[in-house]
Parts: C-alpha cells; structure tokens; sequence
C-alpha cells in the first residue's frame, strides 16, 4: 500500500461535474493498493497518517497531528502510484491490487481512518476525477 499525504488548506474531488469530497485543512491521501496488500498494510498505514505530526504548533515547529489540529481527510484512490516505467515508456500495472481487492482495502481504509477523523471524505473508486488542491508548504509525505 503507499499514500502520497499532501498537508491542504483545501482540496475537493469532483467526478462529472459533481463534487464526491471537498475538505479544509487537513490531508489529501492518494492512496495506491498493491497485489498482495492485506488489512494489517491499511491499518498500519491508517495509523501512521492519523498522527504524523506536520502541522506547526504555536511555536512554529513542527509538532502537531491531524487529530492534533482538528483536521480533516480527503481520500483518493490511485491505482497509478504503482506505475512500473522501468521498461519502454508506457507504464505497467500489474503491481496494483485487482480492482475489486483494491476497493475493498480502499473502504477499509478509509473505515479505520473514520475511527481517529471525524471528517474522512473522498473520491469515487474507478472514476475519473477531477482534483483540485491548495498545497499547504508544500508539504508532502509518502508512506508506503
């Protein structure tokens, strides 16, 4: 499983002109399921990103959680985080989840998420989608 975590001011998700996930501060997930990923992956990575501490406290260091800040997720599914450009220029995938375990690991996720964040939105798996952010640094995070 990887998630490139991107620290928002806002982001939203829109699929056919009609926004699925719109949040204020907090993270954008894109989240990628691998062949072989399994519930413990998503739980270990759900975990890690509800209390990785990027967000400034009052002192301007980097001290404070999304749990810390009241912040919230925006989650995206994103088969492509497992590209294989290695050979020729058009990528592979068959180190992606099959769809239908993809999804079901993409829900769990999101599941254990909503057990730390009030405030867990997202995108509509398999669809095409329209992102719009506003990159809070930047700062961006890859967890795998």
């Amino acid at each position: 499983m990887k998630a490139v975590i991107q620290r928002v001011a806002r982001a939203c998700v829109t699929v056919d002109g009609r926004v699925t996930g719109k949040i204020g501060r907090g993270f954008l997930v894109l989240l990628g399921v691998g062949e072989g990923d399994t519930r413990a992956e998503a739980d270990r990575i759900s975990k890690k990103l509800v209390n990785l501490r990027i967000f400034s406290d009052e002192n301007g260091k980097i001290n404070l959680s999304l749990k810390d800040v009241g912040g919230a997720l925006l989650v995206v599914s994103q088969f492509t985080l497992y590209a294989d450009c290695r050979h020729g220029n058009r990528p592979g995938f068959t180190a992606a989840a099959k769809p239908a375990t993809a999804e079901a690991l993409y829900e769990y996720f999101m599941e254990k998420c909503r057990e730390e964040i009030p405030v867990v939105e997202h995108g509509v798996f398999g669809a095409h989608m329209d992102v719009e952010l506003l990159n809070d640094g930047p700062f961006t995070v890859i967890l795998e």
